[in-house]
């Protein structure tokens, strides 16, 4: 790839050489000073993107050991909102939205700041002020953004899921927070059907811990320009770590962790992560597709922080064809596109009618998270898209940013994430603490990361902090993710390591079963799960299809792919493969009711996509004999 001096990448190695004094050989060097001296590393970021404190601070940081003591710009007091209408502009649109029943609409700075304002006022008028909690049950339209940031201004903290997120799903996220306002949808739209969620969201504001403000966002609907100044909108600075919003942990096992993010932390990865690892320029057009019930809703919702156009697309993304969000970033010019793994892997697999490279000129990246990306599907997306990078991310809710991600100086290599992020200390370990490069382990963070939750909500001891991060490794972050980092710093996810697979004394990560069974023609979806007892080992397949299931040629394949150790043992044909809402596969729990547990006891259905898929597993599990 040629280096760009205009990247931001560039500009900033110039900064720390002009401002700093500084000056590295290579981004390996630059990576360990970040890690090695973070003080000076994150207030490098903070001067570098020029951002505001109303209150100044004495040193950026100062490390504690457990991590979660440490302290992050203590005594320093700025505003997230505050940072994005600094961006005001009249000559470009602040958002641009479509939806299965609203045309592409752009909507200006003036509308958005206009809206952000009337909203505000209504927060005050509740006796919404700092630290109170505001929750939205809503889909991704212009509204939400509009709330979220009039809650921000005031120093209110917000919380939101997606209006598909069943009754008992979206009170057990927002009882614990106690809210003083839930804004609410009445009905929603997804894949050409109109849902009405009238009753659930009655249900849900009687049982919610009074008082509580319910607000429809039926009755604010729309946007208009009007003369209202960016002085018009209060802002109520807060401190570096004051909360900015909660999300929640998919819930699949148990009850969904509260995970609590720090304003100032944020505001400070999220400008380093998409505007020097991702190359966001000022002026772009950047997507996402996500629901507010997912952190990336809260992470591409940061692209306003540096002055950067935020596209929104409420519905399906297969509705009413493959095609319906290239042509919607066709017409926005859309310069940064992201989606989950699993909807590339559907693209190219299936779908003849993606977009390419011609169509799409303005697009400068491609993104993916949300699962491994394969080398196959990283190349077919490179063909189809020559001029654009293809870059993933990897890291989840519990940090609302990647740990690894991409790079716009780097060569791509497919399968393989370019490099750790910059002020992330991510190492690789075996069970004993090892540090491993060229062999699988344990995703482990060293150090303290600015982005870890200020704290879990309603954890005062910080007891399920420590057994959620710290518990497998003693005073060491332990992830929960399987990868290996290359010799050349590259990284592979090769799946969460609670689901690896521990074949014959050789673990295996699930992603590279997927990989090769995303290459077989009528798979339309797997689960692969590895059962064990004292005596005994079973990998069972689990392999949604319309077609009839051919077990010899699947078994070949795999074995031809991956390795002998692979091969399962038993290939189950099965109507569904169980999802959780923000997409990933139910793997976990599926093994624990395989194993006799009753599935009420070790899974949330309300979590699940497709909870209906659960009754089939249920019943396998009284027939298999192990």
């Amino acid at each position: 790839m040629q280096s760009s001096p205009t990247s931001n990448y560039n500009r900033y190695l110039r900064f720390l050489e002009v401002e700093c004094y500084l000056s590295f050989t290579d981004y390996a060097q630059l990576h360990q000073w970040s890690i090695d001296h973070p003080s000076d590393f994150w207030q490098s970021i903070a001067t570098f993107f020029d951002v505001t404190f109303d209150h100044s601070f004495d040193k950026a940081v100062i490390p504690a050991r457990p991590f979660w003591k440490t302290q992050w710009f203590p005594k320093a007091q700025l505003s997230y909102a505050s940072h994005v209408f600094r961006h005001f502009n009249n000559d470009r649109p602040a958002l641009i939205y479509q939806s299965e029943n609203h045309p592409y609409t752009e909507i200006s700075w003036a509308a958005l700041l206009s809206k952000v304002v009337a909203f505000q006022n209504i927060l005050r008028q509740q006796g919404v002020v700092k630290g109170d909690r505001v929750v939205a049950l809503c889909a991704n339209t212009p509204e939400a953004v509009a709330a979220f940031l009039a809650t921000n201004s005031l120093g209110a903290i917000w919380s939101s899921c997606s209006p598909d997120f069943g009754t008992e799903a979206v009170y057990d996220r927002f009882a614990p927070l106690a809210p003083k306002v839930i804004w609410a949808q009445m009905d929603y739209h997804y894949n050409g059907k109109s849902y009405e969620i009238k009753e659930k969201v009655r249900l849900l504001a009687s049982r919610l811990p009074q008082p509580i403000q319910l607000l429809h966002f039926e009755d604010y609907v729309g946007f208009t320009e009007s003369s209202t100044n960016v002085s018009d909108l209060h802002i109520e600075p807060v401190e570096f770590s004051h909360p900015i919003w909660v999300l929640f942990s998919s819930g699949t096992t148990g009850k969904p962790k509260a995970i609590t993010h720090s304003t100032g932390a944020m505001i400070l990865e999220h400008l380093k992560a998409l505007a020097i690892h991702q190359d966001l320029q000022v002026g772009e057009r950047y997507f996402w597709y996500s629901t507010t019930g997912w952190m990336m809703w809260n992470y591409a919702l940061s692209s306003l922080l540096y002055g950067a156009t935020l596209c929104l697309y409420n519905g399906a993304p297969h509705f009413p064809d493959p095609a319906v969000l290239w042509r919607f970033a066709q017409q926005a010019k859309i310069n940064h596109f992201g989606h989950g793994a699993v909807y590339y892997q559907n693209q190219i697999e299936h779908q003849k009618e993606v977009l390419n490279g011609s169509h799409l000129r303005s697009l400068r990246t491609i993104g993916a998270t949300g699962s491994p990306l394969s080398a196959s599907v990283c190349k077919a997306l490179q063909k189809r898209f020559p001029n654009t990078q293809v870059i993933s991310l990897s890291g989840g809710t519990d940090v609302c940013t990647a740990f690894v991600g991409g790079h716009p100086e780097m060569e791509v290599t497919p399968g393989e994430i370019q490099c750790k992020m910059l002020g992330a200390p991510v190492a690789i370990w075996d069970d004993q603490g090892n540090t491993q490069v060229g062999r699988a382990g344990e995703l482990v963070l060293t150090a303290p990361f600015i982005s870890m939750p200020v704290c879990l909500w309603g954890d005062d001891q910080f007891t399920r902090y420590q057994i959620s991060y710290f518990s497998k490794y003693k005073n060491v972050w332990h992830h929960g993710d399987w990868a290996t980092e290359t010799e050349r710093g590259g990284i592979i996810i090769h799946g969460r390591s609670d689901a690896t697979l521990n074949r014959y004394g050789v673990r295996i990560g699930t992603s590279e079963l997927y990989n090769a069974l995303a290459t077989i023609k009528n798979i339309d979806d797997s689960l692969v799960i590895h059962l064990t007892n004292d005596n005994a080992e079973q990998l069972i397949l689990f392999v949604k299809t319309q077609e009839t299931l051919d077990v010899d040629h699947i078994k070949k394949q795999i074995r031809s792919q991956c390795s002998p150790r692979h091969v399962p043992d038993l290939i189950v044909q099965s109507p569904d493969i169980p999802y959780t809402i923000s997409g990933k596969k139910v793997e976990v729990p599926i093994k624990r009711i395989l194993l006799g547990e009753n599935h009420e006891e070790v899974l949330s259905v309300e979590s699940l996509r497709n909870p209906e898929s659960i009754g089939w597993f249920s019943d396998y599990a009284k027939t298999l004999k192990f």
